[in-house]
């Protein structure tokens, strides 16, 4: 096993250090979440919370079951999220967004007991057939009333801090999803080591994430770092848009705002009708992840808000950050550091580290990285070598320190002999004014050599076509080198994305496979 993380005890709930301590601390009257027109104080977020766990054991929930979280960005998420992991139970987070058969392979494969759910989700689940359902015991309707009726005093189960408290799926961009289990500990050292120790997070800010609570970057960013630091969070049930997000932060004036690269690009393009600007003045940092931030939008970001983008890399599996740019110096382009607690590792194809400069395969190590995957052994094997967590990332570190993001393990790819790595090009391509978004992929020419393909999403003041494809290949050739140049340049209204955000460049590979032609080249407009 690891060493004791931060020093916590061996006998740890993990509930009652993110909602219980503020409590004991004082913070009980200080507002911990804002929704709408609610303001929850937490005093009310304890006994809420306490109410979900009774609420759980009266529908059988015991230590160790797993329960499927079916909500919207709401109080009553994290009502349910800590009251499950107060009892002993697991609470699994879930993507409301999903189709009905996804959520009865999530069922299944996790063996859930009960599934929590808002009355608008819950038709989802009620839908499938019972018999396809061989755990399912109980569905918990938000609006039954019957959590509002239970004991708002509630004793922790006496758990570890190294027993399983919660799973998160991957998403991935392929495969069926796996679910990561994650301990008691592991959320605690992701609020010390990177929202304390990182971005400074304390008990005078406000964090608004467009990212939402179900996946691994939301569920820290609006849930557990907030109130590990006795902050306040802001939560939104609606599905993101950049009228909205804009909205909303004028609104709620957060801190410190949390999003995705893709998101960053929409408000880049969406202009008021009135011409005005929107007051971003509240914000003193704002934060990607997800996937590469290129450097373009970093700059444009901040000479339109002066607000600095601090990008990092985290995944489902890391739970968080592992590396991060600092306030006082990040890098644009750059996923950062190694922060402090974690480490990293870039080898080659034989398992050596490769020099300074060089690209080859990221694994880091630390004590917020799940245990491994539920119920897959051999992918557990594959991507978990001891304490170093294998993360598919290709990687190279400049003489400063600096991590630089080259892609997926299977994204990169040869030309001429020298690797290309698709990041670099799509970040040339977004540097470009009439350039929205940018993917890259390989294609074979006409002599079955690999080149670089881009797909590319243009802002609407600009006009796709051979003329543009044209300016786009020479600017590559320019800023990255003439190797590097798009041998291809298609166009697309969007680029195919998970509900989380990352490039499904699969998607891509497919669409070639069905529209290319060998040897074909210049433009084709979607």
């Amino acid at each position: 096993m690891h060493s004791s993380p931060l020093n916590l005890p061996e006998s740890f709930n993990v509930a009652t250090h993110f909602v219980d301590r503020n409590v004991l601390e004082g913070r009980g009257d200080k507002i911990a979440i804002e929704c709408g027109a609610d303001r929850i104080r937490y005093q009310r977020l304890l006994e809420q919370t306490n109410r979900a766990g009774n609420r759980l054991r009266t529908a059988s929930v015991r230590p160790g079951d797993r329960v499927l979280l079916l909500l919207l960005d709401s109080p009553e998420f994290l009502y349910y999220f800590f009251g499950a992991i107060k009892i002993g139970a697991v609470p699994i987070p879930t993507n409301p967004f999903l189709k009905p058969e996804n959520y009865e392979y999530l069922l299944n494969d996790s063996q859930a007991r009960v599934v929590v759910t808002s009355e608008p989700l819950a038709p989802q689940i009620r839908c499938l057939p019972p018999e396809k359902l061989g755990y399912l015991s109980e569905t918990i309707a938000m609006e039954d009333g019957k959590t509002e009726s239970a004991s708002p005093q509630l004793e922790a189960e006496p758990t570890g801090r190294d027993t399983p408290a919660f799973w998160l799926y991957s998403s991935g961009t392929t495969g069926s999803p796996k679910a990561c289990i994650h301990l008691h500990r592991d959320m605690v050292v992701s609020t010390e080591l990177y929202a304390k120790a990182i971005l400074g997070m304390n008990e005078t800010d406000r964090c608004y994430s467009v990212a939402r609570l179900f996946f691994a970057y939301g569920l820290g960013n609006a849930g557990y770092f907030p109130l590990g630091c006795g902050a306040t969070t802001i939560l939104s049930p609606a599905r993101p848009t950049p009228a909205g997000v804009y909205a909303d932060v004028e609104r709620y004036r957060p801190t410190l705002f949390f999003s995705v690269p893709s998101n960053y690009a929409e408000l880049l393009a969406y202009a008021s009708s009135d011409g005005r600007n929107f007051d971003l003045s509240s914000v003193r940092h704002a934060i990607s992840a997800g996937e590469a931030l290129p450097a373009p939008v970093f700059e444009r970001f901040k000479k339109r808000f002066a607000v600095e983008i601090l990008d990092a890399l985290g995944s489902t599996e890391t739970l968080q950050m592992v590396i991060s740019n600092r306030p006082d110096a990040p890098r644009a382009g750059s996923s950062g550091k190694v922060i402090p607690g974690y480490e990293a590792k870039i080898l080659d194809e034989n398992g050596k580290p490769v020099p300074r400069g060089e690209i080859g395969n990221l694994f880091v190590k630390g004590d917020s990285i799940c245990a491994g995957y539920w119920n897959q052994p051999e992918k557990t094997k594959q991507v978990f070598e001891g304490e170093w967590y294998r993360t598919g990332d290709k990687y190279y570190q400049d003489e400063d320190g600096y991590m630089w993001y080259a892609g997926r393990s299977d994204d990169t790819f040869k030309v001429n002999g020298r690797w290309l790595s698709p990041a670099e090009v799509e970040s040339s391509l977004v540097a470009h004014p009439a350039v929205r978004e940018a993917a890259v992929v390989e294609r074979n020419d006409e002599n079955g050599l690999t080149k670089p393909a881009a797909y590319v999403v243009v802002n609407p003041e600009f006009a796709a076509g051979e003329q543009l494809s044209r300016e786009l290949q020479e600017w590559v050739a320019q800023k990255a080198g003439s190797f590097k140049r798009p041998r291809w340049i298609e166009y697309l209204p969007a680029l195919p994305r998970t509900a989380t955000g990352k490039l499904q460049r699969f998607k891509l590979r497919e669409l070639q496979a069905q529209q290319s032609r060998p040897g074909e080249r210049g433009t084709r407009e979607k």
